[in-house]
């Protein structure tokens, strides 16, 4: 069977949704295929099933590019409040968290159904369940060759995402694509992942799994981040975690500071004065899960005796642990649980205002495919829409 379009999009994600619903709007006769057995997987299960779909405080400084100035366009033709004003639109309820953070109310399901509403109003035609054996570039247009026939299109849109959550059908394919077509790719790994222990601190950390507790963690190249830390039986995650990961270097380490908001030469010196006779565990139980502290005094090796008869190298040690704790993990859990794929094909390959390739007219990259991460909270959605906006205005 042949079939023709105007604008073919791989992938039917997040960007390439976005992408194939402001095609249509300007009425090109658009189809979307993906080997998915459903649209938007990946928007299902994200948030805990409630999608954190954008944030109030979008910057180019939250995202991660080998060209930092590369966002800045899409971002501003297409920002947070377009898209809040599209789910207003579909009356979709949602709520503000902690930074900025915008979720559903009810599911992740709303914010799918309202990206295929949008598409069959513009009359997308959604091929599921179909397998690309093979794209050739033909004069003035593109051949996919797939299981469903041959595909042939004036524009070629590859939204196909990154490597995390290979459970979710996450393949190589955009980026062989890609490499097909001569352009460059930056090395991939996984991002806004949980770090592992090396094997002596797993073995005195993984007995607390499941503690949490705010604190500022930072990789040597990044900034710093305050928000929640949590045990792993593997190692440690949470929001701090994950976003300091997008920026550790395998075999780097990281920076924690497991009481941010206390000084703690200050208030050890004051808790010496005021009671002397107080055990160190008793007294770092006031500022840390009682498990946690034990653990600590353990793993550091101080004693635990009353405050007043602590050494001067161990109130030295105590606050220099504990505030400027230098960890080396043993690495990450890799793509199986990442959020992101940091790197991808090489944003220099691409307009930045129209995300087409510059060799290659007619083709175009949206979305995780190309070397653009955003951090934690919903920033990867947003460009998700904004790159796919910008593409479907031009493809």
């Amino acid at each position: 069977m042949n079939l023709e379009t105007e604008v073919l999009v791989i992938g039917a994600g997040a960007a390439g949704l976005m992408c194939a619903a402001t095609a249509a709007a300007r009425g090109r006769r658009v189809m979307v295929i993906d080997h998915a057995k459903q649209a938007g997987r990946k928007i299902l299960i994200s948030g805990g099933g409630r999608c954190n779909f954008t944030n109030l405080y979008v910057e180019p400084a939250n995202y991660l590019c080998s060209n930092p100035h590369f966002v800045k366009s899409a971002l501003a033709q297409y920002t947070q409040w377009d898209f809040i004003d599209l789910v207003v639109r579909h009356n979709i309820p949602y709520h503000e968290r902690d930074h900025g953070q915008l979720f559903c109310d009810d599911s992740a399901k709303d914010i799918v159904r309202m990206l295929l509403d949008e598409c069959d109003r513009g009359q997308v035609q959604l091929r599921l369940r179909t397998e690309i054996e093979s794209v050739s570039r033909l004069e003035g247009g593109f051949v996919v060759a797939t299981s469903i026939g041959r595909i042939q299109s004036q524009s070629l849109v590859v939204a196909t995402g990154g490597l995390s959550m290979p459970k979710l059908g996450a393949t190589p394919y955009g980026y062989k694509l890609a490499q097909q077509f001569g352009l460059k790719l930056r090395p991939t790994r996984a991002g806004l992942v949980p770090f592992t222990l090396q094997p002596e601190e797993k073995q005195h950390f993984e007995p607390l799994s499941g503690i949490s507790l705010t604190a500022n963690v930072a990789a040597r190249r990044g900034p710093a981040f305050t928000e929640q830390l949590l045990i792993t039986h593997r190692g440690l995650s949470g929001p701090c975690v994950l976003q300091a990961s997008n920026y550790r270097e395998p075999g780097e380490g990281v920076t924690i500071d497991l009481l941010p908001s206390v000084d703690l030469t200050e208030a050890l010196a004051q808790a010496r004065e005021r009671h002397p006779k107080r055990q160190l565990s008793t007294w770092l139980s006031e500022h840390l899960p009682g498990r946690l502290a034990d653990t600590l005094i353990a793993y550091h090796g101080w004693p635990n005796q009353p405050l007043g008869q602590l050494n001067r190298a161990t109130l030295t040690d105590i606050p220099e642990q504990l505030n400027r704790w230098q960890l080396k993990p043993g690495g990450d859990e890799g793509y199986r649980t990442a959020e992101v794929t940091l790197g991808g094909v090489d944003t220099d390959e691409l307009s930045s205002k129209t995300m087409e390739c510059k060799t290659v007219p007619g083709l175009y990259f949206v979305g995780e495919v190309m070397d653009v991460t955003g951090w934690l909270g919903g920033f990867n959605f947003q460009w998700a829409w904004a790159s796919g906006h910008v593409a479907g205005l031009h493809a």
